[in-house]
């Protein structure tokens, strides 16, 4: 029986196939504290962006724990040949950015999370351009996801990927191999902000409740101390 918000098996066995042997070719495993992932039901999952590369090994991460990570990606990659089709097979969501189509992945979103999906979400919505990687500010889709349909928001922080291909490279650095750490925090409290009406203010704070809840596993993960404010977003992102 088909599982909700999974591809059909064919797709499920093509996307392993490729992805799980260039996770462990590339990577070795640290991952921590994955009882905290629902293995069942509609969830958010909100993690921070490094590399070009986080979708591939986020993306086994959540399936060896059980979940089939429903991604948004770029409307544009949807037009390039063969990536496109393939990308629809996978259940990949376009997000459509600056047109009057910019509300359609967050319905598709919330059609998917009714279903028992997995959403994932970057909430910074593009690769950090925090000099010291932490998460900058986010937007506010994956909040406003929430708050509207109850969903769950599960933090995930993980480092590594930017060890092997930073973002803006081309090449990546295959060599020594680099080691990809993943930890899961316990669900981000939203509760304050239920029976309040959408507006800006409000959907700002719980995005910022958002990334605090990233930062602060990733400076668990880092063993350091995250700053105290964000980074503060450019303003073409």
């Amino acid at each position: 029986m088909r599982r909700p918000g999974w591809p059909s098996r064919f797709w499920v066995a093509f996307a392993v196939a490729i992805v799980k042997p260039i996770s462990w070719l590339l990577v070795r495993k640290d991952w921590r504290r994955s009882d905290r992932l629902p293995r069942t039901g509609g969830i958010i999952v909100a993690t921070n962006h490094l590399s070009w590369l986080d979708p591939i090994l986020i993306s086994h991460f959540l399936y060896n724990n059980g979940r089939w990570p429903v991604i948004l990606a770029k409307s544009g990659l949807f037009s390039v040949p063969l990536l496109g089709p393939l990308l629809r097979a996978l259940q990949v969501i376009p997000v459509y950015r600056g047109s009057s189509d910019a509300g359609r992945s967050l319905e598709e979103s919330r059609r998917r999370f009714a279903a028992g999906a997995c959403v994932m979400f970057y909430p910074e919505g593009t690769c950090t351009r925090d000099p010291d990687l932490w998460p900058m500010e986010g937007k506010t889709g994956a909040a406003r996801l929430a708050l509207e349909t109850g969903a769950t928001v599960i933090p995930v922080a993980h480092g590594g990927a930017q060890e092997i291909l930073p973002y803006g490279a081309r090449r990546p650095r295959l060599l020594p191999r680099k080691t990809f750490r993943v930890l899961t925090g316990p669900p981000v409290d939203l509760s304050k902000y239920q029976g309040q009406p959408l507006q800006a203010d409000v959907l700002r704070s719980a995005t910022a409740d958002i990334m605090s809840a990233i930062t602060a596993q990733l400076a668990e993960l880092r063993g350091e101390k995250a700053p105290k404010a964000p980074f503060k977003r450019p303003s073409d992102n």
